[in-house]
């Protein structure tokens, strides 16, 4: 059967403006971080993943490391994207990330030109797609200067591989350096994408909002409930391998 997405799929969610952009996100975006790759069937990834977009998540977001095995979160999306979801690739806002272990070898992680490069090209391949909406660069790497990863997602915007581009797990005063060369660049820095939540208040508490707002920057957060910690899930014990973010 031809998927047709439901006709009432934007009345059932709130939007927000990133910052001062052009661009629109859902309250909610759908992450396939560990659940959606290569452990789990295709047929079930499916069903959550148009389920989400007819409930009006148009946002989905992944990594060159989510799997659990590198790249086949992406694989399931593209799949998907390919017998579902590509007539609407102008509704959906596609984001993916590097710069976590991404294949062997000392150029299979952090964010040099090379690694950044590689990844987002196997991403794009992967996902079927000609470009997506969000680059991150997944960490800090403190062994490549700031400049040439700054310059490298320039470029990647330049080559019209990303429309946007921003960091992850960045601190403030990271974020704030970052953001300077961005400036400079005049690259279209959207925001920084961090563990947010009610037991995780950082964000606040170090100066993060602000930095991002004087660079006209959002905050894009992850894990709003914990991995589960803020749901009734885990209310008889919590496994010894959750992997949980900072609290």
């Amino acid at each position: 059967m031809v998927y047709a997405a439901d006709e009432q799929r934007y009345e059932k969610l709130p939007y927000r403006r990133v910052a001062d952009s052009g661009l629109i996100l859902p309250a909610l975006s759908f992450g396939l971080w560990r659940n959606l790759g290569d452990e789990k069937p295709l047929a079930n990834s499916r069903e959550v993943m148009l389920k989400a977009f007819d409930n009006g998540i148009f946002s989905f977001d992944n990594a060159s490391n989510y799997g659990p095995s590198n790249g086949t979160a992406e694989e399931t999306f593209g799949a998907v994207f390919q017998s579902d979801l590509k007539p609407y690739r102008n509704e959906l806002v596609i984001t993916t990330k590097a710069g976590y272990h991404m294949w062997p070898g000392p150029l299979g992680e952090f964010s040099g030109k090379k690694p950044l490069t590689a990844s987002l090209d196997l991403s794009l391949q992967r996902m079927h797609l000609d470009y997506v909406d969000i680059f991150y660069a997944h960490r800090w790497d403190p062994n490549t200067n700031l400049r040439e990863t700054a310059e490298a997602l320039d470029l990647l915007v330049r080559q019209g591989k990303t429309l946007y581009v921003g960091v992850s797990n960045y601190t403030a005063e990271q974020t704030a350096a970052i953001a300077q060369i961005f400036d400079e660049l005049h690259t279209p820095f959207i925001g920084n994408q961090v563990s947010y939540n009610m037991l995780n208040r950082e964000a606040e508490t170090t100066g993060l909002l602000d930095v991002l707002d004087a660079h006209h920057a959002g905050l894009i957060a992850y894990g709003p409930l914990a991995e589960g910690l803020l749901t009734d899930r885990y209310l008889d014990g919590i496994p010894a391998d959750f992997p949980l973010h900072r609290t």
